[in-house]
């Protein structure tokens, strides 16, 4: 390949990094400061006390909970491992689990932002049913005994008062936050850059279909690797601007965040095989079962035109300067997080 078409697609890649920053930084920005607000006003006591017991209502509970709550990547799995020591059922706490990673205050935030309201409604409803759904299916194939787990320690998760809870929303939100999501947010943002400079318009819909099969394929890229909720958005309004159906996307958006090799291992280890190889199932049977809802609704409704927001939501000053400063604030997370490894 030509030195100068190396550098026409670095150029490229560039612009189109820059475009989706700008695009996404107001949103994601605000869903730091409202996930910082939670995290200050909801504790993990507070979780705990509300999602303990069995039956249905607590599943619908721990879905309900997950889905806005705003928790450091250390303190999802430790924290729904809590509610189980705490007296949750298994099916309660695989309900959390589920629910929690897939979306989020600013996931939802950027969701609006890349791909319009159509997917901003529709993600956090996919993820509460797929919390209700896990829950359920734990119970009725996976009850067990509870077992004694290990409780989140982490600064997020502690219930210790330091210092006034609008001082440790703030921090959470614009340190802690970009602290754990910083590094894989710019990856996600490179990934989609490059995918819009590089892969030709329509060619994920000329090579791998637009139907169950195209699902299938995004099933099995995002069910192995771990993509955080917001990061994932970029990548899949990248995918859908080279031809990937709506529904397709959801799949990614859905068991990118929900699944991964290490969150598998640690539920099989604490909550046992059975437990592990449900949880799985749920979300990949949830997954589709979403791809295939979404398409219907966004192509025999006409709603084609609302999947990505109009481009004067919000004017270009605020968005570039917005950009700066969700720049600054990753790399200020980015380094700490280096820092204290």
């Amino acid at each position: 390949m030509p030195f100068e078409t190396v550098l026409t697609y670095i150029k490229q890649i560039g612009v189109e990094f820059w475009a989706v920053l700008a695009e996404m930084s107001p949103y994601l920005l605000f869903g730091f400061f409202v996930a910082g607000l939670l995290s200050a006003l909801i504790s993990q006591a507070i979780v705990e006390r509300h999602l303990g017991g069995k039956g249905f209502w607590p599943l619908v509970k721990a879905s309900a909970f997950g889905v806005p709550l705003p928790l450091c990547s250390c303190g999802v799995i430790p924290v729904a491992m809590s509610l189980h020591k705490h007296g949750a059922s298994r099916g309660a706490t695989v309900s959390f689990l589920l629910s929690t990673p897939q979306t989020g205050v600013d996931s939802i935030f950027v969701t609006l932002s890349l791909l319009g309201p159509v997917f901003a409604i529709f993600r956090p409803l996919a993820a509460f049913a797929t919390g209700i759904f896990g829950g359920a299916m734990v119970n009725v194939f996976a009850p067990g005994q509870q077992q004694e787990k290990e409780k989140c320690t982490d600064e997020c998760c502690s219930t210790e008062v330091k210092t006034n809870k609008l001082v440790r929303g703030l921090k959470f939100g614009f340190v802690v936050l970009p602290r754990d999501i910083g590094r894989a947010m710019l990856i996600g943002l490179i990934i989609a850059a490059f995918i819009s400079a590089v892969v030709p318009k329509d060619f994920f819909a000329q090579y791998i279909g637009t139907g169950i099969f195209a699902m299938l394929v995004m099933m099995v890229l995002g069910i192995p690797v771990y993509v955080c909720a917001t990061a994932s958005v970029p990548v899949a309004a990248a995918l859908m601007a080279k031809g990937v159906t709506p529904g397709a996307a959801i799949v990614f958006l859905m068991t990118g965040p929900a699944t991964n090799a290490a969150a598998f291992v640690t539920i099989w280890k604490t909550l046992g095989a059975r437990t592990a190889v449900t949880y799985i199932i749920s979300v990949a049977a949830c997954a589709l079962a979403s791809g295939i809802l979404l398409d219907y609704v966004i192509f025999s409704g006409n709603f084609e035109s609302v999947v990505r927001p109009p481009a004067w939501m919000l004017p270009e000053p605020i968005k570039y300067v917005s950009a700066v400063v969700l720049l600054a604030v990753l790399l200020n997370g980015i380094f700490r997080k280096i820092k204290h490894t």
